[in-house]
């Protein structure tokens, strides 16, 4: 018995100081993730047939994360509520007068277009090289996951996370023993789930967390750290912002189609799904690498109230869950 609480005690004191930071910035990082969720929800599905489809796309999306599984939840969203306005003869509300500017900025038609053909091109040559290469370099393997996961993803930066976790984090599993990080990953789950505290407290999109994490993959693989960040920062941008400037000088004819305007809440709706379903990854992903499961939760409890409901500083309550993390395991909680 006592050589037990021995080895415990031994075992806790090998525990690196950045594992028990991470596990409290990490719990941090996820409420504030869902704090997102639930303004969204509030906002875009407060129709019954808006919340059984974010409730619909959540689930799939949990069940499936699986790179088409997005843009299929997506199209099928806004299928549904494109029928049922049908259905219903429902008369889908005007576009906004406020829209009206957008129709003078950007390129015009041609340039737009054109655009778009240079973003689907680089796609398609990029994944069909990365899949086709006997042994493709690995520089070629980050910005194929990047710029893949910036051309498909919808509903904001949270969406993404996920997506992320499961390409850059390799993982093994060994049956009942649970699974832990491949020796060869590009970032550990521990890196992972300490950045996305990091960025959540700091201003900008929170695609910025691309730079962290090709940064993070560079020094691992032993590339001077700006490759890695150029690589995933342009990556996961560029497609997004090739995409807006393309699609824009369509877009004074597009928004007054009335298909897309009865689609527009399906949309939003199976976004905002895909935004919860990224929580109870992230919460059960994060509780993988905290070794105070139960004293993380109470932790991101904590902060999700901190930032949803009494608006505190947000870069002030990521410091303080990685100090409730080291007081955590200074006090040997569970």
């Amino acid at each position: 018995m006592v050589g037990s609480v021995h080895h415990r005690e031994e075992q806790e004191s090998r525990i690196p100081c950045s594992f028990v930071v991470t596990a409290g910035v990490a719990a941090v990082g996820v409420a504030l993730v869902a704090s997102a969720a639930k303004g969204m929800a509030g906002k875009l599905c407060a129709t019954p047939l808006t919340a059984v489809i974010s409730t619909g796309a959540t689930v799939i999306a949990y069940y499936w994360p699986k790179a088409y599984t997005f843009p299929a939840v997506i199209g099928a969203g806004g299928a549904l509520t494109l029928g049922w306005s049908y259905y219903k003869k429902e008369v889908p509300p005007p576009p906004k007068e406020a829209d009206q500017s957008v129709k003078s900025h950007g390129l015009n038609m041609w340039q737009g277009g054109l655009l778009m053909a240079i973003w689907l091109a680089v796609l398609l040559v990029t994944v069909i090289l990365g899949s086709t290469l006997a042994n493709p370099p690995i520089t070629l393997k980050w910005w194929e996951v990047f710029y893949r996961t910036g051309s498909i993803i919808y509903g904001g930066g949270q969406v993404v996370l996920p997506m992320l976790y499961t390409d850059v984090v390799q993982r093994t599993c060994e049956g009942p023993s649970g699974c832990r990080d491949a020796p060869n990953t590009w970032v550990t789950s521990e890196q992972f789930y300490a950045g996305i505290g990091i960025a959540q407290a700091m201003p900008g999109p929170l695609f910025n967390f691309s730079a962290y994490l090709g940064a993070i993959m560079a020094m691992r693989a032993g590339y001077v750290f700006i490759v890695g960040t150029l690589l995933a920062w342009f990556g996961l941008f560029g497609p997004g912002v090739m995409l807006i400037f393309g699609i824009m000088p369509f877009w004074g004819k597009f928004r007054r189609w009335t298909f897309y305007r009865r689609a527009l809440p399906g949309l939003n709706a199976a976004g905002v799904g895909l935004i919860i379903a990224s929580v109870f990854s992230l919460t059960f992903g994060s509780l993988s690498v905290s070794n105070f499961k139960m004293t993380s939760i109470c932790i991101g409890v904590l902060a999700f109230t901190a930032v949803d409901q009494l608006k505190w500083f947000e870069p002030g309550i990521v410091v303080a869950g990685g100090v409730m993390g080291i007081i955590a395991w200074a006090l040997g909680m569970m």
